[in-house]
């Protein structure tokens, strides 16, 4: 069966240095890229924890993408940043991820395999619209 990640093993201490490397290594954009990703993976690994049954398991990749969206993403908001025109967008921003924590909560409490599935359809959408970004600015 699927065993949990271990940060302690060989192999994820080599994953996580991999990704301290690119942290440290990555614009802004490219650490906001890395948030989404993170995100995703972790509601991936929500929704199998949930498909098998294993609650706490579960529970934790859930902790981590609110974590995630809630210390992360909405945390990298700055309205100031953003001057009178983008003040509206980052305000839209913060209450989508809000409601994207509050869908997460259903998804643990009630085992909502759709709740998690809306949570990763709205990040994606936001996700590929950040990535556009990114490629269009490599051009």
């Amino acid at each position: 069966m699927y065993t949990s990640y271990n940060s302690r093993t060989g192999a994820g201490a080599y994953a996580s240095v991999g990704l301290e490397t690119r942290a440290m290594s990555a614009s802004p954009h490219q650490l906001i890229t890395m948030l989404f990703d993170g995100a995703k993976i972790a509601i991936g690994m929500a929704r199998l924890h949930m498909a098998a049954g294993e609650t706490e398991a579960k529970g934790n990749a859930i902790s981590k993408a609110i974590g995630i969206v809630g210390n992360g993403l909405k945390a990298a908001l700055d309205a100031d940043a953003a001057g009178e025109a983008g003040a509206e967008l980052v305000g839209n921003l913060s209450a989508l991820y809000d409601y994207v924590v509050q869908r997460l909560f259903s998804a643990n409490l009630h085992n909502d395999v759709q709740a998690l599935d809306e949570a990763d359809r709205l990040l994606e959408n936001i996700a590929s619209a950040w990535r556009e970004i990114d490629d269009r600015a490599r051009v």
